[in-house]
């Protein structure tokens, strides 16, 4: 079957066909080996918030955090002058001690581009705009940063396949004075002119995307490094946005996250999964969501979780607090529990406000939550 007739195709059904996940070297303690107190696997608390600093670093081991996302020192890339475009195995090993020297485990860093943004903003944008020669050299940068990674002891690699970025039309007010983002795709601006990727159909994003993942995904396995994509946040209207007809990642009933992964049936190819995205492409999330949750994690192909919430459905939301959203995170957790998810679970898009100029406190209120959570889940299973 060639490539569009495939994409064409649509999501195949997750089971027992697809590869299990491998699972990340033993650190020193329980809590991050992820493994309860009954010996069985078990999620634990992360963070993909940025950490410059050591204070920063003990904040989050403060509050519970076993799992943090690196982000190893800018490459010096320059496309004029040639300079280098990807990580040397000692940028990310110095990254690695830095975390790690606070008693924290570094499992996952964030590729330096192929980022949540819109492309028009994108430094190095050929990837998603397919264009030849320049991904070609984007590519091979990522695949030496895929092989430093390997080299370094990190496990994981988070990116995105975004053209349009994280569409906003405002915000609305929250508690304590906090300020929610809000998504309503009647209030977009539909007179912008295209990205610069230009007219992008279906069949087009999934050929992109494809090209990508043909190149990377073998490389990640001679490494052993994960690829974690995020989900595209959020999914575009009826008749598209700017030249792009549909963010493929982020399809009514989650079908583009299936067929993601089965254009390549390989353990080191999987999903940075946002449960806060995931509800955002549903007509009704309070009823789809837990299914797709469910079946997502069979596959065993989920290396990470980003958890939060939102009120409203596919075209019409507002993100809320996590625990005051529509959204049931107990129940995500439980089935996460369930299917044996021994991975980080992070906090994300938590809500600013003037009071909070950092976040912090709402980071902090975030993995407290989470962390209960995760608890209430270790204790359901050993009463079983």
């Amino acid at each position: 079957m060639d490539r569009r007739s495939l994409f064409r195709a649509g999501a195949v059904t997750a089971g027992a066909g697809l590869a299990s996940m491998v699972v990340s070297p033993n650190p020193a303690n329980a809590q991050e080996r992820g493994q309860g107190n009954n010996g069985r696997p078990r999620m634990v608390l992360g963070t993909q918030r940025r950490a410059p600093s050591e204070a920063a670093l003990v904040e989050f081991k403060r509050n519970g955090v076993a799992r943090v996302c690196g982000y190893p020192v800018d490459p010096p890339y320059d496309q004029k002058t040639g300079d280098r475009g990807y990580w040397l195995v000692s940028e990310v090993e110095q990254e690695k001690e830095r975390i790690e020297s606070q008693g924290l485990r570094m499992d996952m860093v964030a590729l330096p581009f192929l980022e949540s943004s819109l492309i028009d903003n994108d430094f190095r944008p050929a990837i998603m705009m397919g264009k030849s020669p320049e991904r070609d050299r984007d590519i091979e940068d990522i695949q030496k940063m895929i092989e430093a990674c390997g080299r370094a002891g990190v496990g994981t690699i988070k990116y995105n396949m975004s053209i349009l970025g994280v569409m906003t039309t405002g915000e609305v007010p929250g508690r304590g004075g906090s300020k929610l983002r809000r998504f309503r795709a009647s209030d977009l601006d539909y007179s912008l002119p295209d990205t610069i990727a230009g007219k992008v159909d279906p069949d087009t994003y999934w050929e992109r995307i494809d090209y990508f993942l043909e190149r990377v995904v073998p490389v990640a396995e001679q490494y052993k490094v994960r690829l974690a994509c995020h989900p595209q946040d959020p999914g575009t209207p009826p008749g598209g946005y700017r030249g792009v007809v549909e963010n493929v990642l982020s399809v009514p009933g989650g079908k583009g996250l299936f067929t993601f992964l089965n254009l390549r049936s390989n353990r080191y190819h999987g999903l940075n999964l946002c449960c806060g995205t995931l509800a955002e492409m549903l007509w009704n999330p309070t009823r789809e969501i837990y299914p797709i949750v469910q079946r997502l994690a069979a596959t065993k192909r989920v290396f990470n979780i980003h958890l939060r919430n939102i009120k409203g459905r596919r075209n019409d939301f507002i993100e809320t607090w996590g625990d005051e959203g529509d959204i049931d995170h107990a129940e995500i957790i439980n089935i996460l529990a369930d299917a044996g998810y021994d991975g980080a679970v992070d906090p994300d898009h938590v809500p600013g406000s003037d009071g909070d100029p950092s976040k912090s406190q709402a980071y902090a209120q975030g993995y407290g939550y989470i962390l209960g959570m995760i608890a209430a889940a270790e204790h359901r299973a050993a009463r079983r």
